[in-house]
């Protein structure tokens, strides 16, 4: 039988059931979560019952893993598991994840460890419906641009911010990466067009700071347009599968002091392409520790 897949939203989103993570990848289910990958973007799971090793398993039908960060460690006795834990870190800024490597993850997986007992849902945006909905013009200006993303992220923390998560931004920034990528990426397997910015892209090639700011300002707020979300409200024993290369991220900072963690493994990717076919460069940084370079992460 084949898995069946509930849409969301009419953008983005959908929830898979029927799929037995237990048993050997069968080729023509793996085919399946692929295909509503790239129609839905985003694809969640219900009543899973993976440990670490489980959840790396499932990513790894999607292909070859990532570690779990080129600068943060990976959770206790894991390679290619990153800790997503309120005590060090509350990501509550739109991203892709690590863009600030020449080529960032294809495939993100989270999994529910402990979740909250009101907010800290996940927002996740659809980066082609974004760039569908931007005006000729704009679409036209955005296909020409180069932008540079840095993990150097200006960290604006209150007073009372944690020892723990002190630590985890030093450590976040602790070696220097750059990575400049087309604004407008287009996707290897579908061949849409999507807007890849976010938290990380910090300067447009050939714009000021003050310029490329006030332009990418204007590009974001297609890409966070609530038509283009996706707000995942989380209970135990969940995965969400999302298409790191065409969906932005936000993780709300809404449930107090209450304990919050999710555990993420991702895919290694291929280098991304822009509309003229221009390849991304890595301009600071060697993260080969950290991922593999995939010519078509199919």
């Amino acid at each position: 039988m084949p898995p069946s897949i509930r849409k969301l939203t009419s953008r983005i989103g959908a929830v898979v059931e029927g799929v037995d993570f237990t048993a050997p990848p069968d080729p023509a289910t793996v085919r399946a979560l692929r295909d509503a990958l790239n129609e839905h973007k985003a694809i969640v799971f219900d009543n899973v019952k993976l440990d670490n090793a489980g959840q790396e398993r499932v990513a790894r039908w999607f292909g070859e893993l990532t570690t779990a960060h080129p600068n943060v460690p990976a959770a206790d006795g894991t390679t290619n598991v990153l800790a997503v834990d309120s005590e060090t870190s509350k990501a509550n800024e739109w991203h892709t994840d690590v863009t600030f490597v020449v080529n960032p993850p294809q495939v993100s997986t989270l999994r529910s460890i402990v979740t909250t007992p009101y907010g800290g849902e996940t927002l996740i945006a659809n980066a082609a419906a974004a760039y569908r909905d931007l005006p000729g013009p704009l679409r036209a200006l955005a296909d020409s641009l180069r932008v540079v993303h840095t993990n150097q992220y200006d960290y604006a923390r209150t007073s009372d911010t944690t020892e723990l998560r002190k630590e985890y931004d030093r450590v976040f920034v602790s070696t220097p990466y750059e990575a400049e990528h087309p604004v407008v990426r287009v996707h290897p397997l579908t061949g849409e067009r999507g807007l890849f910015i976010g938290g990380f892209a910090k300067r447009i090639v050939g714009l000021s700071s003050s310029e490329s700011a006030e332009l990418l300002r204007i590009l974001q707020s297609y890409v966070t347009r609530p038509e283009n979300i996706l707000r995942w409200t989380w209970s135990p024993g969940q995965l969400l599968i999302f298409d790191n290369r065409i969906t932005q991220h936000y993780a709300i900072d809404n449930y107090d002091d209450h304990p919050r963690r999710l555990n993420r493994v991702t895919v290694a990717g291929d280098v991304p392409a822009g509309v003229d076919g221009r390849r991304s460069e890595q301009l600071v940084g060697d993260a080969s520790h950290y991922t593999s370079v995939q010519e078509v992460a199919a």
